[in-house]
């Protein structure tokens, strides 16, 4: 009985997962896509695109998975191929979605760090060469975990429910793998956002004592505040969702980090202490999917002015029939 309150975690937190998530990240893609937020098409190409693949994950790793796991056991989704397809579109959404941080990050890094590169880096055809090299290497590289999984059991000729392959543990391709997908995802972007972001603080500390030696020239003192200005907003931007990032993953680097260290993958019960951090992981680097648009709201005034604009409208279009009929 004492561990009915740890699946009631689970059975209340994805349905208010998805019920926030998807609501959130199709704001955001409407909103953003309009190109009235006062950013560079090249980074809201990149915001768009996040938030569509943060969409796809809610969609398939909570809903189809999690969601439909725990309320429809037994359904459609169940069955051992449409179950391997669920997981495998899962790991890709999730690759693509943390890798499009990376790059946004990168991206940001070029602009404020890279003066002679950001002419060529930073515009609209490469972000949308960059975004899609990045899904399409995050769907290729994940295909092979539809072919890892097997029936639980078989009836009236259906397979149902998806385990791993005992080869899944056996194999030297699959153990090469499971390396190579974890290094993937979410190892090399967490250190790669933190380097990149130290670099960034690193060149802004440096640029704002240069900018101090340059303040007694009065004419171009005002330039810069306007240059200032329209960095700080940006920096902004990318420390809140790379710092959002980082902190909601951790959990989850931490659970990988332990197991792989302690190579010790037994969990006995739902009280026990390593099920108990890798579903908190889990669970904290799902919420991640959902967190962007908040930041948005919270940074960007002309975002809360699009996303006011939304409100009103339909609330406007009904006083105006209303007000017709009379």
């Amino acid at each position: 009985m004492h561990e009915l309150p740890k699946c009631l975690v689970f059975i209340i937190y994805y349905p208010i997962l998805a019920a926030i998530g998807i609501p959130a990240n199709l704001v955001a893609i409407v909103i953003l896509s309009r190109g009235k937020c006062g950013l560079s098409v090249c980074i809201t190409r990149y915001l768009v695109s996040m938030a569509v693949t943060d969409l796809l994950v809610i969609i398939t790793a909570v809903i189809l998975n999690r969601i439909s796991g725990i309320y429809f056991p037994g359904s459609f989704l169940s069955i051992t191929p449409v179950c391997s397809l669920s997981i495998a579109l899962t790991y890709a959404a999730r690759v693509s979605s943390v890798w499009l941080t990376v790059t946004f990050t990168f991206d940001r890094f070029v602009a404020i760090c890279c003066q002679k590169l950001k002419i060529k880096y930073c515009t609209e055809k490469t972000a949308t060469v960059v975004i899609g090299t990045v899904c399409t290497l995050g769907c290729l590289t994940n295909i092979p975990w539809y072919f890892i999984h097997e029936p639980i059991y078989i009836v009236d000729n259906i397979p149902w429910y998806c385990r791993l392959k005992d080869i899944r543990y056996t194999s030297l391709f699959w153990t090469a793998y499971d390396w190579f997908d974890r290094i993937l995802t979410p190892c090399a972007p967490f250190v790669l956002i933190l380097l990149l972001n130290a670099l960034t603080v690193r060149h802004i500390l440096a640029a704002s004592r240069a900018r101090t030696r340059l303040r007694a020239e009065s004419n171009r003192e005002k330039q810069s505040d306007l240059e200032m200005e329209s960095r700080r907003k940006s920096i902004v931007l990318l420390f809140t969702i790379s710092g959002t990032f980082i902190l909601l993953w951790m959990t989850y680097v931490v659970q990988f980090l332990y197991v792989r260290i302690t190579n010790d993958y037994n969990i006995k019960s739902f009280s026990d202490p390593k099920f108990i951090l890798q579903e908190s992981g889990n669970m904290l680097q799902l919420l991640s999917s959902c967190t962007n648009t908040f930041i948005y709201a919270a940074i960007q005034k002309k975002f809360r002015e699009e996303l006011q604009n939304a409100f009103e409208y339909p609330l406007n279009m009904i006083i105006k029939l209303i007000i017709r009929n009379k």
